[in-house]
């Protein structure tokens, strides 16, 4: 069992910049795949980035956002910057067993309690 833990969401102007953690407890995670998703009111919850050997962002954020982990302190961070209001929505970390089809929402095994952003105009 995995149980992740997201935090560092707020409110922030259109331009701005946030940085999500995600930690991860119950076991070393560092051979499995890990991402971020976010799910905006009324939507699908949709890929935002992925991490394995690669990295792998969503086309509305590449360029802006980048995600990064620190496998000795069980950590994944996203930085957000240049932010816009269509970024808004909840954020979840996720992670899975293995390094494959990592940008797949429903390969996902462990999902966190979600973090929300909120980009104001």
């Amino acid at each position: 069992q995995v149980q992740l833990v997201e935090s560092g969401g707020g409110m922030v102007q259109a331009g701005g910049s946030l940085r999500l953690s995600c930690a991860a407890s119950g076991r070393a995670f560092a051979g499995y795949g890990v991402g971020w998703f976010r799910q905006a009111p009324g939507k699908e919850r949709e890929f935002v980035a992925a991490l394995n050997w690669n990295t792998y962002y969503a086309d509305s954020v590449k360029g802006r956002f980048t995600i990064s982990r620190d496998n000795a302190k069980n950590t994944v961070s996203l930085q957000m910057n240049s932010l816009k209001p269509e970024d808004t929505a909840v954020y979840y970390c996720a992670a899975k067993p293995g390094t494959r089809r990592i940008a797949i929402k429903d390969e996902y095994d462990y999902w966190g309690q979600g973090t929300q952003v909120t980009v104001s105009s």
